[in-house]
């Protein structure tokens, strides 16, 4: 049988086009016409694997209908469909339980990627849910596929926070691509240290939401050119809090949102914004302060350009103590410089053809 989807928005065309689009690749679509009536059919027995749901309705809006569907229908993704170009929103309501966004208008094959990967997710989470169930009798046959699903789940929602990381660079253009390279200089250095594998993930996603919380600052301070005001540094620095604020509501992100709060404290001290000293700011954010300065000083910026790797690494060895954390640095250090070089070019490829990917749809 085919995967049913409810199809919930109070404009008919838009209804019937996305119907459509599902109807044409094999989907069994119901449409309702706003979240109360999308609420009647899900009460009367009705099973749906998925739902698409408008965020702006009159009755009842997109996370009004989430949260009362959520707890009675907890195997089916909600993915919001939305013409507010705020990723706040998006934001709210993948912190309510959607799966994920999509934003008006939107092409084919973004709808059937959107709709796979929450099918898939659907899917994965119910094998989770049985094979818990039946833990005991299975344990040895089934591991594996748990870890398999557990790293599905995982790469699920990686791809909605390199969404959130990719629309905080748009927002900051003067940094593109930065939570990509700093993230992977992250990386490189934790397992210089020789951390264990399986803590390095959650270093790298605290590396690389590290300034989400810049998406509550506002542009005319996060985007001034010239320098800002005691006021306006003092908002700046609120980043730090706000992005803790925002991270720590999503549960798998929970060990990751202190690398967040932490990541502009110093090794000294003199930090902010709880002036943490030493092995009180968690090593993820001790290794992230290297590789964000190695990011920082060997990119174009309006008001210099980029510096060599040799001028970073000295720069980073003379606030080695007070700036870094030297046990930190001791381990970038022993890193060959070609590792740093290629990093960026690969990440500056990835963005390209991201880039010129986006161009040729539009």
């Amino acid at each position: 049988m085919p995967d049913r989807i409810l199809v919930v928005d109070d404009e008919e065309p838009i209804r019937e086009i996305v119907a459509s689009m599902l109807g044409t690749a094999g989907y069994a679509c119901k449409q309702a016409s706003s979240g109360m009536e999308a609420l009647a059919v899900l009460n009367s027995g009705e099973d749906f694997e998925l739902m698409l749901s408008d965020l702006m309705m009159a009755d009842l809006d997109g996370i009004g209908l989430l949260e009362r569907t959520k707890e009675k229908y907890p195997d089916m993704p909600v993915v919001m469909v939305t013409a507010v170009h705020d990723i706040s929103v998006a934001l709210a309501a993948i912190r309510n339980g959607a799966y994920d966004y999509l934003l008006k208008p939107f092409e084919r094959e973004q709808l059937l990627n959107t709709v796979s990967r929450a099918l898939e997710n659907r899917r994965l989470k119910v094998e989770n849910r049985n094979y818990q169930t039946n833990l005991e009798s299975l344990v040895k046959a089934r591991t594996e596929q748990l870890q398999a699903t557990v790293r599905e789940l995982e790469r699920s929602y990686d791809m909605t926070l390199e969404a959130l990381g990719d629309a905080l660079d748009m927002k900051d253009a003067e940094t593109e691509g930065h939570s990509r390279r700093v993230t992977a200089f992250t990386i490189v250095i934790a397992k210089a240290m020789g951390l264990p594998p399986e803590q390095i993930p959650t270093i790298a996603r605290g590396a690389f939401l590290h300034d989400i919380g810049k998406l509550a600052i506002p542009d005319a301070i996060l985007r001034k050119p010239g320098k800002l005001t005691p006021d306006e540094m003092a908002i700046m620095q609120e980043h730090c809090f706000k992005g803790y604020q925002i991270v720590k509501k999503i549960p798998f992100l929970v060990e990751a949102c202190d690398i967040v709060y932490s990541h502009q404290e110093r090794y000294d001290g003199t930090g902010y914004p709880r002036r943490l000293k030493g092995e009180e700011i968690p090593l993820g954010a001790r290794i992230f302060s290297v590789a964000d300065t190695l990011d920082a000083m060997t990119v174009d910026r309006v008001y210099r350009p980029a510096q060599p790797y040799q001028a970073a690494r000295e720069e980073i060895i003379r606030w080695s103590g007070r700036q870094f954390d030297p046990e930190v640095v001791r381990a970038f250090v022993e890193i060959p410089e070609d590792i740093w070089d290629r990093l960026r070019k690969d990440i500056d490829s990835q963005i390209s053809r991201i880039a010129y990917s986006a161009g040729a749809k539009g």
